[in-house]
């Protein structure tokens, strides 16, 4: 019985895991995806800067396809220790009855992305940048976003972020 429950019986007090779930739990990785829409400008630098710490971005469409659809070639690098989601104002949107009122959003697909890392990596292992004055999600409101300033401040904060997560970085390299 003892071997049945051991073998068999969830544990309540395990997280629960799928396929996708490194068995690590994605932590000791130095790879960090980059979710990102069209300000090719904004991912660079933000790639660059992650080089320079000794990390390895992960940008999706440099990534090769393989003959995957899209889905199949995320899921499989979204093998990460952390992500970070670019919002940056590439589209516009209102509600339907408010349409002359339109407000700078990032794209679908970023927000997608950005809460499949919440829910695969934790809040604590997803980091979203903002530039401009572009639209928060509202299910996500009240968390603490990084703008992306000219000064460069975004970048400590990020340094601080990342080695919250565990990722091992040193912020020296910052510099």
């Amino acid at each position: 019985m003892i071997e049945e429950i051991e073998n068999y019986w969830e544990d309540e007090n395990q997280e629960p895991t799928s396929s996708l779930t490194p068995k690590n739990g994605g932590t000791n990785t130095n790879e960090i995806f980059i979710i990102h829409g069209r300000d090719n400008e904004t991912k660079e630098t933000v790639a660059r800067f992650l080089s320079r710490l000794a990390l390895n971005p992960v940008i999706l469409h440099e990534q090769p396809n393989r003959g995957r659809t899209i889905i199949e070639k995320f899921e499989q690098h979204a093998q990460v220790g952390f992500a970070m989601a670019l919002l940056t104002p590439d589209d516009v949107g209102a509600l339907q009855e408010d349409l002359d009122n339109l407000k700078p959003r990032a794209r679908q697909n970023v927000i997608f992305e950005f809460g499949y890392f919440i829910g695969r990596l934790g809040r604590n292992h997803v980091c979203a940048l903002t530039k401009g004055d572009v639209e928060i999600p509202s299910d996500y409101d009240g968390v603490i976003y990084i703008p992306l300033d000219d000064a460069g401040g975004w970048k400590i904060k990020l340094v601080k972020e990342l080695k919250v997560a565990g990722i091992a970085v040193d912020a020296n390299r910052a510099l």
